[in-house]
């Protein structure tokens, strides 16, 4: 597991945990889940695989820090017990629009990025609008 719930303590208190899940991990659990699974929607170009597979200090702290407040902010509306709702919202909206800017290329993590197939890199991103055609 790439995030643990009791290293959730840094963004919310053990009594406030506690209350909400009421000694049952697996809210916490899906909580954590689905702030993954978010921001790997937003890091397609990376390698998600390589990136969620390590542990401990090798994880990006970033990154780590902005899936704590997605699974938080995912966990409280559950029940927002003893927590200051909006700034939880803030920081929710601080995390994805860090992550939007990551999938934009306007902040580079330093993350693995994909590879294809034959092992080469493959950062860029290409394409451009449809095609028009104007009528006179």
């Amino acid at each position: 597991m790439w995030l643990h719930p009791a290293e959730l303590t840094t963004h919310l208190r053990n009594e406030q945990l506690s209350a909400i899940a009421r000694d049952d991990d697996t809210i916490i659990t899906a909580a954590i889940d689905g702030a993954i699974a978010e921001a790997k929607g937003y890091l397609a170009a990376f390698d998600t695989e390589q990136i969620f597979s390590t542990s401990g200090a090798q994880r990006h702290q970033l990154l780590l820090i902005f899936i704590k407040d997605i699974a938080v902010y995912h966990f409280i509306n559950l029940c927002n017990v003893g927590t200051q709702y909006e700034i939880r919202k803030l920081r929710y909206e601080r995390a994805v629009d860090w992550l939007k800017d990551v999938q934009k290329g306007m902040a580079r993590p330093d993350l693995p990025v994909k590879q294809d197939p034959q092992g080469n890199l493959t950062p860029v991103k290409y394409g451009s609008n449809p095609k028009r055609t104007q009528h006179f």
